[in-house]
């Protein structure tokens, strides 16, 4: 196991949820359906201390180089000299890590970053970095929060990967160290979390394990999913879980509480994006056209509301409902993100209920066309309904979004290390306002 460079100043991040957090077992090794491993390994010696603790293969080697490092870190340097005929010493260079992953946590007030070279974990509001963890020339692929709890699942990734891409390791901070994991066949795609599962999806497969005692309660076939796309209700309780089904243009939903299953047709052409609301009962998509996404709800599979992006195809990268499903976020490849005002609530399935002039937060100017009066005639094009505002970014860089804590704000990660925070205006609508903008692997940059 490579070593890791942890700064003594550097906190853990805090644990808000204790009581609500999983808890893995004692050490178990299991096999199901010669499909994949399970192993868990936490409080594998619960009553030891952390230095003490002597894992399988050489975990106690190691231990015994960290001390030999912190000896050796405490010996006196050797004098530098200062005479004005030697040449200025080289200011050290430090390479910016590769960024292979980035993504929000369950309620989008952190973020990860998994790099060639470790992980990082930061803050939304403030905009701060939490902590990191560095490897030796090892990547990780995936880093999947648990909200603000000490426990990641992280898959590896890059040209070396710190852990096997067809494995989720479950990470304790607290140990600074793995307490689990689970194998599989194939690589791992993605990792959803909530406080009671670990859904693991692969590229024609999506397996459902229990968090408490990583026991397998469900696999889903897909169609072929390179993205790993799959969402998962947040909201304690029933889980409500969103992945491709078996044709193109098609999207599975399982109601675990109902144990019923509905499968919707979204688009004619391949599935491309989709995001839930945290209580699962409104759904968005797009297809790799990227034209239009499409609100439906989850339940009878009904389509409440259509809105356009653009007439041009584009890649969308991100979809996002805000935490009242009153605005709905996207970003794509041609560089800008767009917000659209939803029509529906999502405290009410089913119903579409427009909202009102009276509304303090609706757009006040028309997002449809002013020729819908004979949207008849013409291609529904010019009845389409339009972003209320929008945020214009470089294009060639893949950007995803989501609704900011503050009132009327979103955030912008880009796999190029940027962070932007920007403001819209629910009343006039236009361009959005910019707040903050950083670099989080160069902070040097930001500005």
């Amino acid at each position: 196991m490579a070593a890791l460079s942890v700064p003594s100043s550097s906190p853990h991040l805090p644990s808000h949820i204790p009581d609500q957090s999983p808890s893995l077992p004692q050490q178990q090794t299991a096999v199901v359906e010669d499909a994949h491993s399970v192993q868990n390994n936490h409080n594998r010696d619960n009553n030891d201390n952390e230095n003490d603790y002597n894992g399988e293969g050489e975990a106690g080697e190691e231990d015994e180089e960290y001390e030999e490092q912190d000896t050796a870190s405490n010996l006196p340097l050797p004098p530098i000299s200062t005479s004005h005929n030697d040449p200025p010493l080289p200011s050290p260079t430090v390479e910016s890590p590769s960024l292979l992953h980035v993504s929000f946590n369950q309620d989008h007030g952190c973020f990860t970053a998994g790099t060639d070279h470790g992980f990082r974990i930061y803050n939304c509001d403030p905009f701060r970095e939490i902590f990191r963890r560095d490897f030796d020339d090892g990547g990780v692929g995936v880093v999947e929060m648990l909200f603000r709890c000490n426990i990641l699942a992280l898959v590896g990734g890059g040209p070396q990967p710190q852990y096997p891409i067809n494995k989720v390791m479950i990470w304790d901070d607290h140990q600074s160290r793995c307490i689990g994991e689970l194998s599989f066949r194939s690589e791992v795609r993605a990792v959803r979390l909530r406080r009671d599962r670990i859904i693991v999806v692969l590229e024609q497969k999506i397996f459902v394990y229990n968090f408490a005692d990583l026991k397998l309660l469900h696999q889903i076939e897909t169609i072929a999913n390179p993205k790993g796309l799959c969402s998962v209700s947040q909201v304690s309780g029933s889980l409500v879980l969103v992945c491709p089904g078996l044709q193109k243009g098609q999207v599975r939903v399982e109601h675990y509480g109902s144990k019923r299953t509905k499968f919707i047709m979204a688009h004619d052409s391949r599935i491309a994006c989709f995001a839930l609301t945290q209580d699962g009962q409104l759904l968005a998509t797009s297809s790799t056209k990227g034209t239009l996404v499409r609100v439906f709800n989850t339940v009878d599979g009904t389509l409440l509301q259509e809105v356009r992006r653009g007439a041009d195809r584009a890649e969308i990268y991100s979809l996002a409902f805000s935490a009242t499903a009153q605005w709905l976020a996207v970003s794509s490849d041609k560089g800008t993100v767009h917000v659209f005002s939803l029509k529906v609530n999502s405290g009410s399935p089913g119903n579409e209920q427009l909202r009102t002039a009276s509304d303090p937060n609706l757009v006040q100017t028309s997002t449809s066309s002013s020729l819908s009066f004979i949207r008849g005639v013409l291609p529904r094009y010019f009845s389409s309904e339009w972003s209320v505002a929008q945020f214009r970014l470089q294009e060639g860089t893949q950007y995803i979004v989501a609704f900011g804590h503050q009132k009327n704000t979103v955030v912008i990660l880009g796999m190029d290390g940027s962070f932007y925070r920007c403001r819209f205006d629910p009343t006039s609508g236009g361009e959005m306002t910019q707040l903050e903008f950083y670099n989080f692997l160069k902070p040097e940059e930001t500005f």
